[in-house]
């Protein structure tokens, strides 16, 4: 409706002047609402990586590949081609259909339950093998689809429905730091690991994104881009105190910023 106002006394063609403009949905979003559970990190994920895509004028060049786990709700929003894979099978796909498809920028979009325990091996194979994908990675510290189960991912001492009385590690292993793993391996131009709980964190996260695609159109090798974020629901908190657990517990544990980052960018 031209002329019309809206909320606050503005009309629709004062909003959309570019320099009054807030928020707008990406075109590589879906028009649909988030499934998600209430506060939920991956749907912030989603929002800022299909920014990237946008900006970056990606919309058709994009290859997304997922596997069983929330991941796997990636296909209702993402306004991309995306392929589904078995669980913990991502990274394998995503090879293939780099290799069939080079031209093509191809990511995965994996939970930790998935990337880091079932997918061990996929994703450690693909990355020493320097494969040119992202692996964006979501570290919620739990199995978040099947109810709440520990994860490698899970923190010493934390509660989930497999180790009730906390995680211990004498017997239940000590966390996985994907992340530090994978930066070891010579096949791997970049790994960071970045947060969703804050606005400056999310800016961080969403530029980390831009950079993992930025070295996938130029060929460096693998990427990996940690997302650490929240599960209100299996953590048994409401939003805002899951968002507390996260700069609280999560973080100084899984410390954020770039673990490892390009030959080209230490020149």
């Amino acid at each position: 409706m031209s002329g019309a106002p809206v909320e606050h006394g503005y009309t629709h063609e004062q909003i959309c002047i570019p320099e009054n403009l807030i928020y707008q949905r990406p075109g590589t979003l879906l028009e649909q609402e988030f499934h998600y559970c209430p506060g939920c990190g991956h749907s912030t994920a989603h929002k800022i990586f299909m920014e990237v895509v946008e900006e970056m004028g990606l919309e058709g060049e994009v290859i997304g590949v997922a596997p069983v786990g929330c991941s796997v709700f990636a296909y209702h929003y993402l306004n991309v081609d995306m392929q589904q894979a078995a669980h913990g099978r991502a990274c394998a796909v995503a090879t293939g259909i780099k290799r069939m498809l080079p031209d093509k920028i191809v990511f995965t979009y994996q939970g930790d339950g998935d990337l880091a325990a079932i997918g061990t091996a996929e994703t450690i194979h693909a990355a020493n093998r320097g494969e040119n994908f992202l692996a964006i990675f979501i570290n919620n510290g739990i199995y978040g689809m099947t109810s709440g189960q520990m994860a490698p991912t899970t923190l010493p001492g934390m509660v989930t429905t497999t180790s009730p009385f906390g995680r211990d590690t004498k017997t239940q292993g000590h966390p996985l730091k994907i992340g530090e793993l994978l930066a070891l391996l010579p096949g791997v131009a970049y790994v960071t690991r970045q947060a969703v709980d804050i606005p400056k964190n999310i800016r961080k996260a969403k530029k980390a994104l831009q950079k993992a695609l930025e070295y996938q159109k130029k060929g460096l090798g693998f990427c990996l881009v940690e997302i650490v974020s929240n599960c209100p629901s299996n953590w048994k908190m409401t939003p805002l105190e899951s968002n507390k657990f996260v700069e609280e517990k999560m973080i100084p544990f899984y410390p954020l910023g770039d673990i490892k980052v390009p030959q080209e960018e230490k020149k």
